[in-house]
């Protein structure tokens, strides 16, 4: 058996649960429930983690997942006894392309899934993320820090690089020259001048934490779908596009906003209540 095929099947087998879902109404909490191991990405957290996201993601009723830890960590990252059995086994025939196919289908695989969702995913970050933890974190499209959190740069301590998605987060928040200080440094980033950098959008009390992933969700709810699944995958993309590709897509995008229902009763009824021309925002 492959070191891959072993931690599905370890996942797969476990009895206990490591991952908490609570549904309400058109959100959803997740919840990484492992606090005695600060919620390390083992095996069975990781196949019930990434089950659990798919579920929600393709429920229409679902448009927000608020992916949080349990404890005092939002997830130290990954299972160091996970990365000593791939170490060991690197001999056999596949060689690191076994545990690759582990950091790509399943790592990997949740990290997918909150970019490519039409759901929107805000992550509340109760404490310290490190690893592929931090990874799914700066994944989300909004991320919330309680003043206790930490983002931690364990990697290089590690003898490894930035995963999972990290390395093009940071690039994009801090720079390079930012990023590479954060990884080289190894200094972990207290929530405050995690928000100076521009890598969580809010900070708030640890016992407000929950309530702000809530503010957020309702903001988003707020919006007409056919906006929220439009505009995230424009967002993500215009992150990598010049600037002739990006405002070519909005002009593609745009047409067909006018289309929908929403959009046509708001222009109605800003019109109605508008005395005069109307004038639009856009």
């Amino acid at each position: 058996m492959s070191v891959y095929q072993e931690l599905l099947r370890q996942g797969h087998d476990a009895t206990e649960s490591f991952v908490d879902v609570v549904r309400r109404d058109h959100s959803a909490v997740v919840t990484l429930n492992e606090p005695r191991r600060l919620n390390v990405l083992s095996a069975p957290l990781v196949v019930q983690a990434k089950a659990a996201l798919a579920e929600l993601a393709a429920d229409p009723e679902i448009r927000t997942v608020v992916l949080t830890g349990a404890g005092r960590g939002f997830s130290a990252g990954g299972d160091l006894e996970m990365m000593r059995l791939a170490e060991e086994r690197l001999d056999e025939a596949e060689g690191s392309t076994d545990i690759w196919r582990w950091i790509r289908y399943e790592f990997g695989g949740v990290a997918r899934l909150i970019a490519r969702s039409d759901t929107a995913f805000v992550a509340a970050m109760n404490g310290p993320a490190a690893g592929v933890g931090l990874a799914w974190a700066l994944t989300c499209d909004v991320v919330i820090a309680s003043e206790g959190a930490l983002i931690v740069p364990a990697f290089g301590r590690l003898g490894l690089v930035p995963e999972v998605g990290t390395s093009w987060a940071l690039t994009r928040r801090l720079g390079y020259q930012g990023a590479f200080a954060f990884f080289a440094g190894g200094v972990p980033l207290d929530a405050r001048r995690a928000l100076e950098l521009g890598l969580v959008q809010e900070v708030v009390a640890p016992d407000d934490l929950m309530a702000a992933a809530d503010r957020w969700c309702d903001r988003i709810a707020a919006l007409p779908p056919h906006a929220l699944a439009m505009a995230k995958p424009l967002l993500r993309q215009a992150a990598d596009a010049n600037w002739d590709t990006t405002i070519t897509m909005e002009e593609f995008a745009e047409p067909n906003c006018f289309t929908t229902g929403a959009f046509q009763q708001t222009v109605r009824a800003m019109v109605t209540r508008t005395p005069g021309p109307a004038n639009s925002n856009s």
